[in-house]
């Protein structure tokens, strides 16, 4: 069974949980930047943890299928159609063997998972089929005239339902999707830098609102707004950041660190996002509005 592109929208690419393990050789994790739609998107269609789904970024996807599938699409509010036929939102459907599927652009949120019943079977680069754009590492991106083989169909049944299901970094893989400019505050640890800034600094994070920058992708959210001034100002060792960080480079302008950020990091990093907070961050278009808050203990 393949499924073969027929147009790839503004940023497609296939992702699973990510590579974890191989910092040693300057491979981030990678793996999917909204790690609870994905998880939702699997668990729709009866898919074991981990198998590769496709992250579309502000729609534009049109694909066919050339035996009878079943598809759900998650993440966003984007309107999966098939043969121009609109379906509910996060409705798992069985489609036909020829049958066009296209992917709107959403109105609210960035990220959309399709996914598959079986998984997208493309081969393994350093146990992940997810594709790494800092690194290089992994599936090309797809393009028009691709074809994607498809795996099996897993034993456990599609359901159409996506009960709790906690992912690797231990995100909840649950609920629609929520943006953080119109949901609250994103919650974060301070730390583990947070000592690098003065008290003023640290109040401003807490307090003042940020912009998405148009230069922010899956690498991290470039923020405007507010600089935030060092306490000291000494050269920092670079050292291992996770997902979430927010390292602050010497212009005191944020950057979120997302799923395919660097492995290490120079410059001091003021808190880092709950994993929720994370999958919310990865659903900010350019313009959109953040504040942070400190998550409760």
């Amino acid at each position: 069974m393949t499924m073969t592109i027929l147009r790839a929208g503004p940023l497609t690419v296939l992702k699973d949980e990510g590579r974890p393990g191989h910092a040693g050789q300057g491979v981030a994790p990678s793996g999917a930047v909204d790690r609870s739609a994905y998880a939702r998107a699997n668990a729709l269609v009866g898919n074991p943890r981990g198998a590769a789904a496709l992250e579309c970024t502000l729609g534009g996807l049109r694909v066919r299928f050339d035996e009878p599938a079943v598809i759900v699409l998650t993440g966003t509010d984007a309107v999966l159609t098939v043969d121009g036929t609109r379906t509910a939102v996060e409705e798992v459907v069985t489609v036909a063997a020829g049958a066009e599927v296209a992917v709107t652009m959403p109105r609210r949120g960035l990220r959309s998972y399709l996914a598959v019943r079986g998984g997208f079977a493309a081969p393994v680069v350093l146990g992940s089929r997810s594709t790494d754009q800092l690194a290089g590492v992994g599936p090309p991106r797809p393009a028009p005239g691709d074809t994607l083989p498809i795996g099996p169909a897993p034993s456990s049944p599609a359901t159409g339902t996506a009960a709790d299901d906690t992912v690797a970094d231990g995100t909840v893989a649950s609920g629609m999707v929520a943006v953080p400019d119109e949901d609250g505050p994103l919650e974060v640890d301070l730390g583990p830098r947070d000592d690098w800034f003065t008290a003023a600094a640290i109040e401003t994070f807490l307090s003042a609102e940020f912009t998405v920058s148009p230069a922010s992708n899956s690498v991290g959210l470039r923020l405007d707004g507010p600089v935030l001034a060092r306490a000291r100002t000494e050269e920092l060792p670079s050292e291992g950041v996770v997902r979430g960080s927010v390292q602050v480079p010497p212009d005191g302008h944020p950057i979120v660190f997302q799923a395919d950020h660097p492995v290490t990091g120079g410059y001091p990093v003021i808190a880092v996002l709950t994993p929720a907070a994370a999958d919310r961050a990865a659903q900010a278009r350019p313009g959109a509005r953040l504040r942070f808050t400190v998550a409760p203990a």
